[in-house]
């Protein structure tokens, strides 16, 4: 059969699927009850034998790693296939899924099993079983999705007649999107800050919803035929979605804030145009709204490929699929028991839980959450604080938290983080502390004479570095100052840090190339015929996700919206800095950009499939500053349209693939998208001019309400650091840390050799979850975090996703995230309680608990090597250039 026949019978056979998919139904997390009878085949089933022996349904759940639900679903579409269909089929799944570590090995060896063996398909009669399982398989990939993660929360049905932007919603949204960015804004430059996130306005969101359900008349008008009312029935989950989306992207601050700040304030730059309002909202608009454009332009790459999981949106689904499902099936779990307690109860409860056990560690005994009890047994013992020590060791600690929000200091939940990702980047953090103990102790780069793990710059007195030493009263650069006073010095956690960050860097472009060169092709085709004025129907891979197939049911956002506004953002961003001066050339916007669309796709990829996210900052700052050496101003530019616009194209992603899973109208996400980002980015740019010209002392140590701008400081050292001193006199030719650029072709050899491994020895299954980028990534954990922010999710996550996944994965299926999201929304809103109530008047609980972990080295760094009056290390004036 031709390529084309087959690809059309393949759609033929799904048409069913989808068309039986479209009708309103419940969530797979809503699905039928499951029999209360064991569910059985008849024994002369072909497909419960595995050669002679019969096989039994709980076997086959295991190997094909579905629930019963699932399988019960797939049985009927399996019946339908052909042979040459299910062939087909599993081609395309192995081309797409051989190297993806989401996947089910076990799943994939029974591809290849079928897919390499002729005789299967030269005599099926004697390999019935295999191909009834394959069946089965082709039925789950193209009815659902191929993870069961995404299964567990994510419906394979949708009604196109759910009520979704609403006038309550569209009036919630916007209301939290307001109070969001005002609050993020207005405490952003507080010590300690504080954060409201997107999970506390999807958790308050569901009870104003209802009640706008119950107490709202039915009211409204119709335009183009559409009616709008203030009531249009029950309160659904596609509302409350678009509630979230539009809070996901207003809690986020504009980043060029932080560029007004150093600008404008006397203590940096001493800039005063700085404070003009259109100046900050034109650049401001300009980072975000590229974003946008980029991340429409990137959909095809990373959001419509089943293969982009985007593990954090499964824990906003798992919430919101809690809130909305009536259906309540019980699951088995360990020890015989069965679970039938709610979703929504369960998050209930584990939400008072830890809302109440959260006092604990962060008000009533804090070092409980920093829990460096080896510390304690000798507090001055400086080898033993440098290695256990977690405020200011390298935190080898077996037991060293009971914190829960410490898990998640960089969005790496372990239930929400896939097992391979959690393992794969503690193998790079305990990798790299060896090479952090080594340098500090062998005084490699003078590292002995500063903390070992500590994130600030040093000059050559052990002191930190005072950049004014080295620059005029403008802030650039001064040649006779600083060769009179100091280069800058790094701790051996930092050093090791850019090491690792350098590595990533072309380590992630070489994973891109080698494992994923035929889905960024594929992604580029579809690209090119959506740009096509004659649209012919493309037959692609994407017709087997059932998810592609639903969306079809909404149009499409024409590729000319995101083009639109990726050039109307360019033109703000050029009007930002050709209309004020900046002494900044225009062309800084199209080199950032270039920058970004390099990396976006390959770094999208990784965060889609692990839940890591790959940040360009480091590399943004040392091309940018090797461009524009000596201007500190022209450098930031270059890290915003870099780094922030590629971070932001990420992010606003993740939220496309939020309404792709939902089935959000996409037309009506990127409207919400756009108002919300433009309405945040007016009420933030509002506040800190509030900020800037209200507040006495702002950004100093006497500022009120403790506004010290910790974040701005350490913006501003490395604006100067990396703009003005430049990265040619740290990390070039000559510079101190010139060696740590090894880290470029080590990420390519790394990739490379792992890639080569997975080729030379396919059936090592172990190797398959090898991921090279993540456990570079695990290299820049440290300086000030360490192994013990790590090393706690490990256990966690095996707990989770392979012994409770592969034992009771209905139980996992049902609960897991369902934990996270009520695990979260318990810290931020006792957080917040705890912030506004104590923390912000100052009402301090001083005893014990609450001191020990400040004690000895923990409470003040020690260095390994000490200086004398007078003394310093490294090259004197004269002897550095």
């Amino acid at each position: 059969m031709a390529e084309d026949e087959k690809r059309a019978a393949v759609a033929e056979a799904t048409e069913a699927t989808e068309d039986a998919a479209r009708r309103p139904s419940a969530s797979p997390t809503e699905k039928s009850e499951p029999n209360s009878e064991p569910f059985s085949y008849d024994e002369d089933d072909s497909f419960a034998r595995q050669g002679d022996q019969p096989r039994t349904p709980t076997a086959i759940e295991h190997d094909l790693n579905v629930t019963e639900d699932d399988l019960l679903e797939a049985k009927e579409l399996a019946s339908q296939y052909t042979l040459e269909e299910v062939r087909d089929i599993m081609i395309r799944v192995r081309r797409i899924h051989e190297k993806d570590p989401n996947f089910p090995t076990t799943v994939i060896e029974k591809v290849k099993t079928f897919l390499d063996n002729d005789a299967i398909f030269e005599n099926p009669d004697q390999h019935q079983h295999l191909i009834q399982e394959m069946k089965l398989e082709a039925a789950l990939v193209t009815s659902n999705s191929p993870y069961s993660e995404v299964r567990a929360v994510v419906s394979n049905k949708d009604d196109p007649k759910t009520p979704c932007s609403t006038i309550r919603s569209w009036a919630i949204g916007l209301i939290f999107s307001v109070l969001l960015a005002f609050i993020n804004q207005l405490f952003d430059i507080r010590q300690p800050a504080i954060r409201v996130m997107a999970n506390v306005a999807q958790l308050l969101a569901y009870p104003i919803g209802k009640a706008a359900e119950r107490w709202l008349p039915d009211k409204g008008f119709t335009l183009f035929g559409v009616r709008h009312t203030l009531n249009p029935g029950p309160f659904s989950k596609k509302e409350h979605m678009l509630i979230t989306i539009m809070a996901n992207v207003a809690y986020n601050t504009p980043y060029t804030n932080y560029i007004i700040w150093v600008q404008y304030l006397p203590q940096y730059f001493d800039q005063p145009y700085a404070s003009h309002f259109a100046y900050q909202l034109l650049i401001a608009l300009a980072t975000n709204f590229i974003g946008y454009g980029i991340a429409g332009i990137c959909r095809r790459f990373l959001v419509y490929p089943s293969y982009c999981v985007w593990p954090a949106s499964l824990v906003t689904i798992a919430l919101n699929s809690a809130f909305h499902t009536d259906m309540n099936p019980p699951v088995g779990g360990p020890f015989r028991s069965i679970w039938r307690i709610s979703r929504i109860k369960f998050f209930y409860l584990m939400f008072a839980a830890m809302f109440v056990w959260f006092w604990f560690p962060n008000y009533i005994w804090v070092s409980l959450s920093k829990f460096n009890w080896i510390s304690w047994i000798a507090p001055g013992h400086r080898d033993l604080n440098i290695v256990t020590g977690i405020n200011n060791g390298l935190g080898l600690n077996p037991f060293p938290t009971w914190d829960w929000n410490v898990l998640l200091w960089d969005s790496a939940d372990p239930l929400m983080v896939p097992f391979f990702s959690t393992l794969n980047r503690f193998i790079g953090v305990f990798a790299s502390f060896w090479v952090v103990l080594i340098f500090w102790y062998k005084n490699v780069y003078n590292t002995g004479y500063l903390p070992i793990n500590t994130n600030r710059v040093f000059d050559r007195f052990a002191q930190l570095y005072n950049i004014t030493k080295a620059t005029d009263d403008h802030g650039l650069f001064n040649a006779e100052k600083y060769e009179s006073y100091s280069p800058p010095y790094l701790g051996a956690g930092n050093v090791v840090i850019y090491m690792f960050f350098f590595a990533i860097y072309t380590s992630t472009l070489t994973y891109a190339a080698l494992y994923h060169r035929h889905e960024i092709a594929m992604g580029f085709k579809a690209l090119f015929y959506s740009l096509r004025l004659k649209k012919k129907p493309v037959k692609d891979e994407r017709v087997l996700d059932v998810h592609n197939r639903l969306m079809r049911a909404y149009p499409e956002v024409p590729e000319w919206w995101y083009m639109l506004c990726l050039a109307i953002a360019i033109a703000f961003g050029i009007s930002g800095i050709v209309g004020w001066d900046t002494h900044t050339s225009p062309g800084v916007v199209f080199w950032g950009l270039a920058l970004c669309v390099i990396f976006v796709i390959p770094v999208g990829i990784i965060k889609a499939m692990t839940g890591i996210e790959v940040t360009l900052n480091v590399l943004a700052e040392f091309v940018g500053g090797s461009w524009v050496d000596g201007n500190a101003l022209a450098m930031n530019y270059f890290k915003s349209f870099g780094y922030v616009t590629c971070a932001h194209a990420i992010w606003f992603c993740n939220d496309l693939k939020l309404a792709h899973y939902v089935k959000i109208p996409p037309r009506q996400t990127f409207v919400a998208q756009m108002v919300a980002t433009f309405l945040s980015t007016i009420v933030c740019i509002g506040v800190l001019n509030f900020q800037m010209n209200s507040i006495n002392n702002v950004c100093t140590p006497e500022a009120q309400y403790k506004l010290t701008c910790p974040g701005v400081n350490t913006f501003f050292t490395a604006s100067v650091l990396w703009g003005t001193v430049g990265p040619q006199k740290i990390f070039g030719h000559r510079g101190q840390y010139s060696q740590t650029l090894i880290g470029f072709p080590l990420g390519v050899v790394i990739v490379v050799l792992i890639w080569a491994l997975n080729k030379k020895f396919p059936k090592w299954t172990w190797a398959r979850q090898l991921h090279p980028v993540v456990i570079l990534y695990g290299g820049i954990v440290w300086a000030p975090y360490n192994m013990s922010y790590v090393w706690p999710s490990v256990p966690i996550a095996y707990f989770s996703w392979i012994y409770l996944k592969t034992r009771f994965l209905g139980l996992w299926s049902k609960y897991n995230f369902v934990l996270s999201a009520a695990w979260s929304c318990g810290i931020a809103i006792s957080g917040i309680i705890i912030f506004f109530s104590l923390q912000y008047t100052e009402t301090d609980f001083n005893w014990w608990g609450n001191n020990v972990s400040e004690m000895g080295c923990e409470g003040s760094a020690c260095a390994l090597k000490t200086l004398g009056p007078g003394e310093w290390f490294g090259p004197g004036p004269g002897q550095f250039n």
